[in-house]
């Protein structure tokens, strides 16, 4: 819904570790920025505290708007179709993948 409409806005912003803002992003930083401002929720800042708020779900339960982390050092807002919009890497930029693995799902409202 309107959270990903609004993550779509930043596709191509760079990736910067630690970036919170649109100038950059990095994954934790991406997610807090667009829940906060798409839909005025606060999130932690970290990905290691944003495993831990919500309600968990298995990732046959994913939805779109859903937190979905790969690993425990990354995370990404489910859009669908076994798709992820994210902060990718350094070097690299706000893109969209496939959710290429699995360790937790997590739906904040």
């Amino acid at each position: 819904g309107d959270v990903i409409s609004y993550a779509r806005q930043y596709l191509g912003t760079p990736y910067v570790y630690g970036g919170t803002s649109p100038s950059g992003f990095d994954c934790s930083g991406f997610v807090q920025y667009v829940y906060k401002n798409a839909a005025g929720i606060s999130l932690p800042r970290t990905t290691y505290d944003q495993i831990g708020v919500g309600s968990r779900v298995s990732q046959d339960q994913l939805q779109p708007g859903d937190l979905v982390f790969p690993d425990t050092g990354h995370v990404g807002i489910y859009i669908g179709g076994g798709q992820m919009i994210h902060a990718s890497k350094p070097g690299d930029v706000v893109k969209i993948s496939s959710v290429w693995a699995f360790y937790a799902g997590v739906r904040i409202k």
